[in-house]
């Protein structure tokens, strides 16, 4: 069995619990953001970056599914003033998680499917299936944190073409402190820890409300293995700013 026939079960598996209960209401709840910078001048380029997070709110269920994706071009010119354009960043990362609540609704057990093309990254494509319990341990009148654990399986592809699989052990944390009526801040950490590499990827964000269904976002996020290739850095990170639109 493949893992992405694997990753294609927590899809259905997802997809299933979304219809469960045909006479059940359905309360989704979609973000989509947007960033995009472009330079002239002494140096000139173009980066973009983008995702759509789709939540659905069952009475037994939680759905979630992620697309992201971030690429950086470079347009240069030699000294023969011929123009050339470089692709130095192309990524692209979907998921899809199903979580279903036990009699404790802060408490759910879940299954979760993952997959990254990453071009240029220490693993340039990555897929991962996840099973586990999920809870949340802290909430006041204005934080929660949430932390996920449970085992799973992994296929990664470096870049210097060596295919790599195993068994993997992942940990995650969400935490959010709603810092006013118009400021969410998040922190999200995820690690999955193999017998010869660890893939964590981090994320701290701070949103702010425009309207009732825009926000500015700002966030630095970091992905690191630490096995990468001889070539290849451990760490990337990425700041961006972007407009968020929530229906």
């Amino acid at each position: 069995m493949t893992l992405k026939f694997l990753i294609a079960l927590a899809l259905a598996a997802a997809q299933g619990a979304a219809c469960a209960d045909d006479n059940m209401d359905k309360t989704w709840s979609t973000a989509a953001e947007l960033g995009a910078i472009t330079t002239t001048g002494n140096t000139s380029g173009t980066s973009v970056t983008g995702k759509i997070d789709a939540r659905q709110e069952l009475e037994d269920w939680s759905n979630q599914y992620i697309f992201s994706g971030f690429f950086k071009e470079d347009r240069t010119v030699d000294a023969f003033g011929d123009k050339h354009r470089t692709r130095s960043a192309e990524r692209f990362e979907t998921s899809a998680k199903a979580a279903y609540h036990l009699e404790d609704r802060d408490k759910k057990l879940f299954v979760l499917g993952s997959h990254v093309n990453d071009q240029f990254g220490a693993f340039t494509r990555y897929s991962s299936l996840s099973v586990g319990h999920s809870a949340r341990w802290f909430r006041s009148r204005d934080k929660t944190l949430d932390i996920e654990l449970g085992p799973g399986y992994f296929v990664g592809k470096r870049a210097n073409g060596d295919v790599e699989n195993g068994l993997t052990v992942r940990g995650a944390a969400v935490y959010r402190w709603q810092v006013s009526p118009t400021a969410l801040f998040t922190q999200n950490l995820s690690v999955e820890k193999g017998t010869s590499n660890m893939h964590s990827q981090a994320e701290t964000a701070l949103s702010t409300k425009i309207n009732g269904t825009m926000q500015m976002k700002a966030a630095f996020a970091a992905r690191n293995d630490t096995n990468a290739p001889a070539d290849k850095k451990s760490t990337d990170t990425q700041t961006s700013l972007t407009l968020v639109y929530s229906f």
